[in-house]
């Protein structure tokens, strides 16, 4: 199939217009951007200029599809109407088990879980993927196209994007996911849908390899065109985009725009914590944007030390942020570097070479949004162990490690927002180790464990996944 026909530059003026952190791809609208992923370049889109949200004080009390539609709708430019943004949220979030779509729960003075896992597949993966499916239905359906979607997923992505795209008759989705890197629920949601038109694949080796081997695959731009392809990771900025609509939810409740409000992220691939600043940028009133990072904490180090240093992936309990290659990071050192391309081209050229070192003015820019920390294995259990022992809730691995950081962080007077970016019952190992309960899976997952695995392994080889791709897709 040939690339997607682009408009010329001259046409985008009157536009959203987006733009490639390594300025040598063709400038797109949103749905482009959102339809091609990563850049022909290699880089990242994001849009040239991010609109402030006037009257901020004014989403109090609305439902959550309403301040999606507010805060999503500046970023499209003239790529969906208004009826077909609210028709695609209203479909988005009919299926989450909560009314209020991410409820806030206390867990201390000042101290507030953000429940991101109420979605179909019980992560916050849930609130940008069934969005961008219902966005790419619609923009599939007006062009007539067949689209092929790659992913990488270190446990959370893959289930929902599955989720999101399953039995579409115009999509193929292959998802590549660490073999033994993942708990078993998770593994089980990428392997137990039973439609054609998606493909679980086992990769050898960790979440870093299946993150490489996509960009390979987005890289030579003739398989490229030749399938369709098109990537659904947090690479792809309408991803990011939904996931700013909770931070706007979350503050507004407890007081913004007439008070700050801190938020404290679990991260591996940074695309959360970036749709935070994003918000920030918008105009919300946030104060600290701290990273949570585990034992892989290159992250960490990064903000602490400057130096960007790849090392080796430590398989952990907290498996979704077991990551090295934090891909979103780009987007936030473009910023940090005042928007200059040809410094991310070269950063990205030493990161080929196992890792970077930060400009101290780009990095006093980063640490001006951003402040960070980490936790140990026995840390993120002893996390699990408190807060069922202090408020009687469970929490996952990913959310003890964000709580745990978070309480390093408090300040006093300003509210503190952890993300709670994954029900407890995706990892039940961990938990029952931490408290010596299994946490039981929701009613329409029950059955989970009985039902068939549908799973391919396959070697850390570009051409191994090509020919894959090429074999099974629909033509």
């Amino acid at each position: 199939m040939a690339h997607l026909a682009y408009q010329a530059a001259d046409i985008l003026e009157a536009m959203m217009r987006y733009i490639s952190t390594r300025g040598e791809a063709p400038v797109l609208n949103f749905e482009q951007a959102m339809l091609t992923g990563l850049a022909r370049d290699g880089g990242l889109y994001l849009p040239e200029t991010i609109p402030q949200l006037d009257d901020i004080a004014s989403l109090a009390g609305l439902p959550y599809e309403e301040v999606a539609a507010r805060v999503i709708k500046p970023f499209l430019g003239d790529s969906f109407s208004d009826e077909e943004l609210s028709a695609a949220i209203t479909a988005a979030y009919a299926n989450f088990g909560h009314i209020a779509r991410a409820p806030l729960t206390q867990l201390a003075a000042g101290h507030h879980l953000l429940e991101l896992f109420h979605g179909p597949t019980l992560a916050f993966k849930d609130f940008a993927m069934q969005l961008i499916g219902q966005l790419f239905q619609i923009a599939l359906a007006r062009s007539g196209q067949r689209i092929t979607i790659v992913g990488a997923t270190s446990g959370d992505t893959g289930s929902a994007a599955i989720e999101a795209f399953r039995g579409l008759e115009n999509v193929d989705v292959f998802i590549l996911f660490p073999h033994g890197r993942v708990s078993d629920v998770q593994r089980r949601q990428m392997t137990t849908p039973s439609e054609s038109n998606v493909h679980a694949l086992a990769i050898d080796g960790h979440f870093d390899d299946a993150q490489a081997r996509l960009k390979d695959l987005f890289n030579d731009h003739a398989f490229r065109d030749e399938v369709g392809l098109a990537g659904v990771n947090s690479i792809n900025w309408a991803r990011v985009l939904a996931q700013v609509v909770y931070y706007f939810t979350a503050a507004v409740s407890l007081g913004a725009p007439l008070r700050e409000v801190d938020f404290t992220v679990p991260t591996g691939n940074f695309g959360d914590i970036l749709a935070g600043l994003v918000a920030k940028r918008m105009g919300l009133p946030i104060g600290q944007l701290v990273i949570a990072t585990n034992q892989n904490d290159i992250l960490h180090r990064a903000m602490t030390t400057g130096e960007y240093r790849v090392g080796e992936v430590e398989p952990s309990i907290s498996p979704s942020m077991d990551i090295q290659v934090s891909s979103n990071f780009e987007r936030a050192l473009f910023w940090a570097y005042g928007s200059d391309p040809a410094a991310i081209r070269q950063i990205m050229a030493d990161l080929k070479a196992g890792g970077f070192t930060i400009s101290q003015g780009a990095l006093q820019a980063l640490q001006e949004d951003f402040t960070s920390g980490r936790v140990s294995e026995e840390g993120t259990l002893d996390m699990i162990r408190t807060i069922r022992t202090e408020t009687g809730q469970i929490i996952c691995p990913h959310t003890a490690v964000a709580v745990s950081v978070a309480r390093d962080h408090l300040r006093p007077a300003v509210p503190m927002v952890t993300l709670a970016t994954a029900h407890p019952a995706k990892f039940p190992d961990a938990v029952e180790r931490a408290v010596g309960i299994r946490p039981d899976l929701p009613p329409h997952m029950a059955d989970l464990f009985d039902r068939p695995e549908r799973v391919t392994r396959v070697e850390n080889d570009v051409s191994a996944l090509k020919s894959l791709i090429l074999e099974r897709r629909t033509a």
